[in-house]
């Protein structure tokens, strides 16, 4: 149903430019899977489709765990590099821009650069962005979905090595209301049963 749903928000009207859509969640909410999920429909329906983690565009290592490895204000401020993100996926992706994506930037396991070739996306494509904590930041997109999970649920699926970054999770809640602020707000606490809020556009 979800699938559905935003396939036909993506596909709506006609477009001769470019549709980029944020998938926004923490990890245990699954944004990549939705990402993932997302390409043979809209493929099918003849849009070329590229898929960009926003994980592949983070700040070195130096840079990350400049404060600690586990600083939550860091991973919320800090880690991602918003302004390779911009530059490289996309302003190319922007009215009268080129369509010419670098699809990774930064290999964070290796902490080194990925030396990815860049590729070039169709007019009429779409970019489908996955991360965690995307929303917020003025980041240009057509589409934005939210993956929302209920503080319990956030703690009962995030591994427990990674709960130092829980406060991260419950101030962007705070700060930035995501699951309103998107244009599809996800309850996703049941997996098998995403909710899309009444009130958003879809």
């Amino acid at each position: 149903m979800l699938v559905r749903e935003l396939t036909d928000r993506v596909t709506a009207g006609e477009r001769t430019e470019w549709t980029r859509v944020i998938l926004d969640g923490a990890p245990p909410a699954r944004p990549d899977e939705l990402a993932e999920a997302l390409v043979e429909p809209l493929r099918v329906l003849g849009r070329p489709v590229l898929r960009v983690a926003a994980a592949d565009f983070l700040r070195p290592a130096s840079l990350r765990f400049e404060r600690g490895r586990a600083d939550p204000d860091a991973r919320y401020e800090l880690w991602l590099d918003e302004g390779a993100l911009r530059r490289e996926v996309l302003d190319p992706l922007s009215p009268g821009g080129t369509g010419r994506v670098l699809p990774a930037l930064w290999n964070a396991a290796t902490d080194r650069a990925t030396r990815a070739d860049y590729t070039r996306l169709p007019p009429g494509g779409v970019l489908l962005l996955d991360g965690e904590l995307l929303l917020g930041r003025g980041l240009p997109h057509e589409l934005s979905v939210h993956l929302w999970l209920s503080a319990p649920a956030l703690a009962r699926r995030l591994p427990a090595d990674e709960h130092w970054a829980l406060p991260a999770f419950a101030r962007y809640d705070a700060e930035v209301r995501p699951l309103h602020t998107a244009d599809t707000g996800v309850r996703a606490d049941d997996p098998r049963h995403p909710a899309v809020l009444d009130d958003t556009p879809v």
